[in-house]
């Protein structure tokens, strides 16, 4: 009976997109996701909700409890609206005397198909809360002051893929990095855009990595960090000035063709897991973890229990945990749901992890050492291999 019971869930797993996992990994595996999800967005709210907002041509958004591990329908994005490479914020009050606590405003915005809602979210799990009129639902975003209907992206910009950070010192500055070599500032509280510039880069981003660093002592000074293949940039935004400053970041070896990967920033440390190499697989197992202030990189031994790239990777509201919600598994869309502790990164070095640093570094050595041989070139006029 028991064996019985045991080969219907496999079964009824293996229908949902989920494949089997080590049971010695540390990953937990939770309730499957209503739907199969890749390319989703999800934000925190309050202690024990996350909110998923859509996937890759999946209207319906959820909340996910973390105590009870069920999911509820909130609603679905408007029947005109099709999803692709969306972004999802919340965005933040200014107000530290904001008293509706139970309430917050997701913005969706960009994708193949760029759309500008709103949505007033209250939780569906607390029948005792007041929910009013518009709330839970995504509704155009309109200029109170005005009524005017606002529209985030030019017609000629690309926002598949796009990624966007909420910033500034009042919380009003939504920071966008889009293909193929834009940032660009819109002011939440005008509502217009203040800055279009170009990244220093040579890759066309999509599908990249792009965080905000902890605050700077100077509060009109933000810190962000992008990362896509080879590509590493420190970006500094200084808001009275209204200009940026770019530095380039070394990316380790062995990541440098990927993207599309599942990404969390805690303190001064970034996590990296799964992701796409644009080869044959498309999808992925390794997790690195980048330190900001030691500037140094680094693969962990554990690696997640199944290939997975265009996933979403969370924390929840304490720290303490970090969520994996849908993602590709090279094969199919999956519904897949997991979390592993925060801690689980944080742990001394493995032997092997500390030869992969040893070897890392060689190899940023052999990169110096020939970029050096370069600018020695160009600068005498002549190639050494022309000695020889």
């Amino acid at each position: 009976m028991g064996n019985g019971a045991t080969t219907e869930k496999s079964v009824e797993k293996i229908k949902a997109g989920i494949v089997s996992i080590d049971i010695t990994s540390p990953f937990e595996t939770l309730a499957s996701l209503p739907t199969s999800l890749s390319r989703s967005q999800c934000i925190v709210y309050n202690n024990n909700e996350i909110i998923i907002c859509g996937g890759v041509r999946k209207r319906a958004c959820y909340s996910y409890h973390t105590l009870k591990n069920q999911y509820k329908l909130i609603c679905s994005y408007p029947d005109n609206v099709t999803l692709v490479g969306h972004c999802v914020v919340k965005l933040k009050s200014s107000s530290n005397n904001n008293n509706n606590t139970n309430e917050i405003t997701l913005l969706s915005f960009g994708g193949m198909f760029k759309h500008t809602l709103v949505m007033k979210y209250v939780s569906v799990w607390e029948s005792h809360i007041t929910k009013k009129r518009g709330c839970n639902e995504w509704l155009p975003f309109i200029d109170q002051n005005n009524k005017r209907l606002i529209s985030i992206g030019r017609y000629h910009d690309v926002y598949c893929g796009l990624r966007a950070i909420v910033g500034g010192n009042s919380n009003n500055l939504l920071f966008i990095t889009y293909s193929p070599k834009n940032i660009d500032i819109f002011d939440l509280n005008t509502l217009q855009y203040i800055n279009h510039s170009t990244l220093p880069i040579d890759n066309d981003i999509h599908y990249h990595c792009f965080v905000l660093s902890k605050k700077e002592k100077n509060k009109d000074v933000n810190k962000m960090l992008l990362f896509f293949k080879n590509t590493g940039l420190s970006i500094i935004y200084n808001e009275k000035k209204n200009n940026f400053q770019f530095d380039n970041i070394r990316v380790c070896t062995t990541i440098k063709s990927f993207f599309s990967y599942g990404y969390v920033c805690i303190n001064d440390v970034i996590l990296f897991f799964g992701g796409d190499d644009d080869l044959e697989s498309r999808a992925l197992k390794d997790v690195y973890k980048y330190s900001i202030k030691q500037n140094k990189w680094m693969k962990f031994e554990q690696a997640l229990p199944i290939s997975l790239s265009g996933f979403v990777a969370i924390l929840d509201k304490n720290n303490t945990y970090v969520h994996i919600i849908g993602g590709f598994d090279g094969k199919n869309v999956m519904a897949t749901h997991m979390k592993v502790k925060m801690g689980q990164w944080m742990n001394e070095e493995t032997e092997t992890e500390k030869l992969w640093i040893e070897e890392e570094e060689r190899k940023k050595e052999i990169e110096k050492t020939k970029a050096e041989v370069e600018k020695m070139e160009k600068g005498n006029g002549f190639s050494i291999k022309s000695l020889k």
